[in-house]
């Protein structure tokens, strides 16, 4: 079956629909990311809410997938910026839930090692908005790992690299990212999480996906959570 209208795009992949009730995800270059779709199908085992997978094709480059009807969280924050606060608790729910969840030993680990699984993409334009409830998709950056990595990669997400669509989009969401970011981490606070922060940002300067600017506020970022994180006294 052939697939129909491109629906999503994003960095590396595009959605596309496929008939009733599903869509094809598909890697831009070709790549299997058939490992992806075994990860997706783990998290939906142990309760996670994602996609449900029904097959891998075309050499494990394409997933075909339930389709998640229903705005990407980042749309009603930008419209609704009051409803900012609530979004935040949902975003750290979803974390939470998923840091529950041990990593299968077939999964590589990432950053500083730990045991959880991760998925070190997990932001409002990675979490649809279901009838069911908030579903999260994008699982091609899962890993084993520690939970507050996750969340300190997330806050480098809101507040670094640009988003996707037209300027004057970006524009607009740039201080609802700003504030989520803010409101999201309140649940995390600590001086661990200062300084996990400029690990993540050091971590995604080495993602081939981004672009100069974005890997220049990576580091911006990097140095300011260092300074935070440096002891009283300590030589500059």
């Amino acid at each position: 079956m052939e697939h129909g209208p491109l629906l999503a795009s994003g960095r590396d992949g595009d959605i596309f629909e496929f008939g009733p009730g599903l869509v094809l995800r598909r890697a831009r270059d070709g790549r299997s990311i058939e490992h992806e779709a075994r990860i997706m199908q783990y998290a939906a085992d142990h309760g996670y809410p994602v996609p449900e997978v029904h097959d891998v094709r075309a050499k494990g480059s394409e997933i075909v997938m339930e389709r998640i009807d229903g705005p990407l969280m980042m749309g009603p924050m930008t419209k609704r910026p009051w409803t900012i606060p609530r979004y935040a608790s949902v975003l750290a729910d979803l974390h939470d839930s998923l840091h529950e969840i041990p990593a299968p030993v077939w999964l590589q680990e990432s950053l500083d090692g730990g045991d959880r699984l991760v998925h070190l993409d997990l932001h409002p334009l990675n979490v649809l908005l279901a009838e069911r409830g908030p579903v999260v998709i994008d699982w091609s950056n899962a890993a084993r790992g520690r939970g507050l990595d996750d969340v300190a990669l997330t806050y480098v997400l809101l507040t670094c690299p640009q988003m996707p669509g037209p300027r004057l989009l970006r524009l607009a969401a740039q201080p609802v990212r700003e504030g989520l970011a803010r409101l999201f981490t309140r649940r995390y606070r600590s001086d661990e999480l200062v300084e996990r922060i400029a690990v993540a940002a050091e971590f995604k300067t080495m993602d081939r996906n981004m672009s100069p600017d974005e890997v220049a506020n990576l580091r911006r970022l990097a140095h300011r959570m260092r300074r935070r994180s440096r002891p009283t006294g300590a030589s500059s």
